[in-house]
This record gives structure tokens, sequence and C-alpha cells, in this order.
């Protein structure tokens, strides 16, 4: 790969990286940092803050990619936050959505939004498609991302249990608020949700073995060798 093709992923993985850390910024500064970072969209966006920022650096020094483990699960996580706001929350005949909330978001909180829901899930996507190197992640990935939701959802709902009845934002979604649902209804919202993430976890395993290498994605390092490794004792 040329000096010029090398710099593509560290500044795109570093943008979104970026953009990630300026949205949740942002949130805090204008909102209860313990408040803001109960939120899976804040969790989820620190994460790819991490993983691409991670992974920007290693490309720059020529270095092997963030896990697939972790990349992957980056990935993963951010679409479901993208999906989840777009289908769920900004949908008026979303059930569930909180279209009221978001249209009095103006300046910087709107701003922070769109880099939070919209940019960082695009650009993940995007390096998944155009940067990343393909048949890396496996079946047993999948499984192992449920653990991320499980423990979110436990602290969300631990969360809520603790603090008062009527406290501003006791549940961080609306499709977890067991005091309104109660929480047989929001097991069964927990479930659904955990089938759509094992489908799009094994859904993205499948598009990682079948998609081609995309041009700027590093080709995997190999080990050098001079010859062969002796059998017998060095003569």
């Amino acid at each position: 790969m040329t000096a010029p093709s090398r710099l593509v992923p560290v500044v795109f993985r570093g943008l979104i990286s970026a953009a990630a850390v300026v949205g949740v910024a942002v949130d805090c500064a204008y909102g209860s940092v313990p408040v803001v970072l109960s939120y899976f969209t804040i969790w989820t966006n620190v994460l790819v803050a991490v993983v691409l920022g991670l992974s920007a650096a290693r490309a720059w020094r020529r270095r092997p990619d963030v896990a697939p483990l972790y990349r992957g699960g980056a990935l993963l996580f951010i679409l479901i936050t993208g999906l989840a706001f777009h289908l769920v929350l900004a949908n008026p005949s979303s059930p569930f959505n909180a279209v009221a909330d978001l249209d009095r978001l103006t300046g910087a909180r709107a701003v922070a939004n769109q880099l939070l829901h919209t940019v960082t899930p695009a650009g993940a996507l995007l390096d998944f498609l155009l940067l990343t190197a393909p048949r890396t992640l496996r079946p047993r990935h999948a499984a192992l991302w449920l653990a991320y939701p499980l423990a979110y959802v436990t602290f969300a709902l631990l969360r809520g249990a603790l603090l008062a009845p009527g406290t501003a934002r006791r549940y961080t979604y609306p499709f977890i608020d067991a005091a309104r649902y109660g929480y047989a209804h929001v097991a069964l919202n927990a479930l659904v949700l955990g089938a759509a993430f094992s489908a799009l976890g094994l859904a993205l395993v499948a598009a990682d073995r079948f998609r081609p290498t995309p041009p700027l994605a590093p080709r995997p390092l190999r080990e050098n060798r001079i010859s062969s490794p002796a059998r017998g004792p060095l003569k």
C-alpha cells in the first residue's frame, strides 16, 4: 500500500473517532454527566471512538488492526444505535418514539445528536465496506457480542430500580421503562432486541465472509522467515 493510500484509513478512522468524541463531549457539556453516560448511544460512541482511534493509530504505525471481535462488535453496536434511533425513536409511527424531545434540540445539541446517531454509524459502516479486510469475523463473535446489550439492559434496569419514582429520565429508553410497562413487557422487549442483535450479528458475519476485498484494505501481515525451522539440533 502506497503512503497516500495508507493515510486514507488513518484519516478517515481518526475523523469518525473524533466525531464520536465531539458528540459525547457536547452532550456532557449540556446535560447531566451521570445521565448522559447512562445511555446506550453514549456507551457505544465511546466504544467506537476507542476502537477506531486505536485502529487509526495501528494503521499509521503499520501494525495489525484491532482484533475482529472488538472491531466487528463496535460496528454492530453502532449500527444498532443508528437503526434504533431512526426506526424507533425518531419515527413518529413508532409506539416508543421520542419525536417531541428530539424536536426541542437546537444548536450544538442538534449537531451532537446527528454526530452520535447518524455520522458515526454511517462512518463505521463505510470503514467496514471500503477500508477493512474481509473474512475475519466468525459466527462465535456474534454469540459473544450479545454480552454487550445484556450488560446494558441489566445496568439500565438496576439504575431505574435504584432511582426514586418520578426521577427525570429514570429509564433511559421508553422500551425498557419498567415503571410504565412492567418487567414482563420489558423482558419481552429485551428478547426481541436480543434476537435482532443476534440476527444482525450473523448477517454482519455473513456479509464479511462474502464481500470482496476493498482496494484500500490492508493485506494481512506475513511472518518473514529466512529458512524453514530446523527439525534437529543446530549444526
